[in-house]
């Protein structure tokens, strides 16, 4: 609620002075006089204060009155925004590797999938107005969920999204094919598939190369994300007598490959070797991919100064009625 007219209800500041003018003045009288010695007989210790409660009844109304002026309002917005015209598709390695702790979360060490989703989630957060989609690969890729605006939704589906849920491996030819395939619509004004992984393509049927030429055909630009450490990271492993340990493991990434489909496709490729630098590649991608929303605003007003309009008159006209009736004061 608010009022049309706000700069009225400064009026407000004359009922305390009328009432402190009227208090100087003194009580007005229920029966007048000519001298008080004539009734002063008659008079009891009980103080009757029509006058008071007539004068109450009058600021009061006029207080409604100056309210209803100031023309309360109640009003109901709606928006309607409409999408960015950029649809998303994030493509995340869920295989093994990924389970490598040469990360850090919240100041502890964390493997690379539990760091990565935490980054995608920001970023998804940031972009309310895009379509985006989910795909996760390992040994095969699979759909975590369809381009949608349900970000919400989206995003409990990637936290639900964990190592093992496939056979092990890294197709990532068949990752990028696939989230460029769920971006054949022609409506969207930019396309982009966002992909991570933190290994070499050792398994499905399409090369990278292959499907970054369709996604190119396409117009639909990719950035490729190469995650993990240089050189050796620690890997959880068990052993055969079920005791899990950490060892040290040679991190294989196919940098060259991953540049090669990016520029392919006219993204770019990034390297990720710890959280913060991580970070920092989904936050340069939001600011490369950016488009301006359409957002429509309505407001309805509905009057309501009826509702101080009506309780200020009936003060008034009480006031009127008791001071020609019950409270009358005699000349």
């Amino acid at each position: 609620m608010h009022f049309a007219d706000p700069a009225l209800l400064w009026l407000l500041a004359l009922v305390p002075l009328l009432a402190l003018l009227r208090g100087r003045a003194g009580r007005a009288a229920a029966v007048l006089y000519s001298t008080a010695e004539r009734v002063r007989a008659v008079a009891t210790p009980r103080r009757a204060r029509p006058g008071a409660l007539l004068a109450t009844l009058r600021l009061l109304g006029v207080a409604c009155l100056v309210i209803a002026l100031a023309r309360p309002q109640r009003v109901t917005a709606t928006s309607e925004v409409e999408a960015s015209g950029i649809d998303i598709m994030l493509a995340v390695d869920v295989s093994g590797s990924m389970e490598a702790l040469d990360f850090t979360l919240g100041g502890q060490p964390a493997n690379r999938l539990d760091v990565a989703k935490s980054v995608i989630d920001r970023f998804i957060e940031a972009r309310p107005n895009d379509r985006i989609g989910l795909v996760a690969f390992a040994g095969r890729p699979y759909l975590v969920s369809p381009l949608t605006l349900d970000h919400d939704w989206l995003r409990q589906n990637l936290e639900r999204t964990r190592i093992g849920l496939v056979e092990d491996g890294t197709a990532i030819g068949t990752a990028v094919a696939t989230s460029v395939n769920r971006l054949r619509s022609e409506e969207a004004k930019s396309r982009i598939v966002v992909l991570l992984t933190d290994g070499m393509n050792n398994a499905g049927k399409i090369a990278p190369e292959t499907a970054a030429e369709a996604a190119r055909a396409l117009g639909v630009r990719v950035y490729t994300i190469a995650a993990g450490t240089d050189g050796e990271a620690p890997m959880p492993v068990t052993d055969a007598f079920g005791r899990r340990q950490i060892v040290r493991v040679k991190v294989d990434v196919d940098e060259e490959m991953l540049t090669r489909v990016a520029e392919e496709t006219g993204g770019r490729f990034f390297r990720a070797t710890d959280t913060d630098s991580l970070s920092r590649i989904y936050e340069e991608i939001d600011r490369l991919e950016k488009s301006t929303v359409t957002a429509t605003k309505y407001e309805k007003a509905e009057d309501l100064f009826a509702w101080a309009l009506l309780p200020g008159l009936g003060l008034l006209l009480l006031e009127s009625v008791l001071a020609h009736t019950r409270l009358r004061r005699l000349p």
